[in-house]
């Protein structure tokens, strides 16, 4: 069993979504902004992970069985463990259907990544 803690990447505000942390030329980054951030891009650090997160969030209607994702070069275990620590990351979610696992990037989560990446608009 892992002993590993999901932090949240995004919280509600009210008027939408708002990304884990501000964009990187807004403002500094709080340690615990800092770590959020670090936790994403960690799990997207291995190229079969990005692999894996780049099938799901470009699969037709938003959701990919693992039956369709897992050729990536890797074995069947090591699919799940990426896609594990792509949960735990909380950059995918699952449901189980049958025998199957299906997956979701979370919904808010592109868009928080491309916030925080983001330069600031042109004045």
């Amino acid at each position: 069993m892992s002993n590993a803690k999901v932090l949240p990447l995004l919280g509600a505000d009210g008027q939408g979504v708002a990304p884990c942390c501000p964009p990187l030329t807004e403002r500094p980054m709080t340690a615990e902004e800092a770590e959020t951030a670090a936790r994403m891009f960690k799990a997207l650090g291995d190229p079969v992970r990005l692999r894996l997160f780049s099938a799901v969030a470009s699969h037709e209607g938003g959701e990919a069985c693992v039956c369709d994702i897992s050729d990536v070069g890797v074995s069947q275990p090591t699919v799940s463990h990426h896609l594990k620590k792509l949960k735990e990351a909380g950059l995918l979610t699952s449901e189980r259907r049958g025998t199957w696992v299906y997956y979701r990037v979370e919904p808010s989560v592109l868009a928080a990544m491309g916030k925080l990446l983001s330069l600031p608009a042109a004045v």
